[in-house]
């Protein structure tokens, strides 16, 4: 099992979403999240007066999926949550980690079975 995290445009969730639901990837962990890169922010203007904004806002998306749908989750954020054909600073990125172990607390399921 992997946990990714995914950070991405906010504008990108609900396809990112729908893209993961036709592989068979439903459940998902979604969190607002601010931040700053290699965009160093941006410049905002608000009546007549212009100013710095370093944290920008973006989404979180924490997945947990077994081993065989890794490749294919990683795809799909990729060529989703991508802007534009080449895609662009800010677009977001992806972290795989290990997942240990997954409980569902309901039922007690432990291990893939759980995810």
């Amino acid at each position: 099992m992997k946990l990714l995290q995914a950070i991405i445009q906010p504008t990108k969730l609900s396809a990112v979403r729908e893209a993961l639901a036709r592989i068979g990837v439903e459940r998902m962990t979604v969190c607002d999240a601010q931040g700053y890169g290699r965009q160093r922010g941006q410049t905002e203007t608000y009546r007549g007066h212009e100013y710095k904004t370093w944290l920008l806002r973006k989404v979180l998306l924490e997945i947990v999926v077994n081993d065989d749908f890794l490749e294919r989750t990683i795809a799909v954020l990729n060529q989703v949550a991508r802007t534009g054909s080449k895609g662009n600073i800010g677009d977001g990125k992806i972290f795989v980690l290990p997942a240990e172990e997954a409980i569902t607390i309901d039922s007690g399921l432990r291990g893939p079975e759980a995810v």
